[in-house]
């Protein structure tokens, strides 16, 4: 059973946030793309930066990329997409993929990257976990960036 999503909008003090989204599952990224923006804004955050990629497979060399190269480096990337399990292993071979670069890049750059690209065996879950306010994955993905900024922030002022 799913548990309901905790309020606790996190404020910082500017921070800028990328969210790259993917296109395909439309439908339910979309809500989740929305649900984050929403929690960001509402927590004062100066920038957001969305990119939009055609799948989940296309989500980390975009990371990747931000990581690398963004000036001032972002507070904190957040990854949406929805995979949905077929007949066959396609799904869980670019859930795996996905899974272990987003954990590379964020290990090697030391920015957080917040992994909700989710790997789900029906419709059902997906609507549960994107379409619906009290459980939706955006919001938790933008919570957990912002919790994730403001422990990095500290550790770069040395207050640990």
């Amino acid at each position: 059973m799913l548990k309901p999503l905790k309020t606790k909008t996190v404020h910082i003090s500017g921070g800028s946030f990328a969210i790259v989204a993917s296109r395909y599952n439309a439908r339910y990224v979309d809500a989740m793309l929305r649900a984050a923006k929403a929690e960001l804004w509402r927590a004062n955050v100066s920038r957001i930066q969305i990119i939009r990629v055609p799948g989940a497979y296309e989500i980390p060399v975009v990371v990747k990329r931000l990581a690398r190269t963004a000036t001032p480096p972002f507070s904190a990337i957040i990854c949406l997409g929805v995979i949905l399990r077929g007949q066959t292993v396609h799904a869980a071979h670019i859930g795996e993929a996905v899974n272990r670069a987003l954990m590379q890049i964020q290990i090697a750059h030391e920015i957080p990257v917040i992994h909700e690209v989710l790997l789900l065996e029906t419709v059902a879950q997906a609507q549960e976990r994107c379409l619906n306010p009290k459980h939706n994955r955006g919001t938790e993905a933008a919570q957990t960036a912002l919790e994730m900024a403001r422990v990095m922030e500290q550790l770069n002022a040395g207050k640990t």
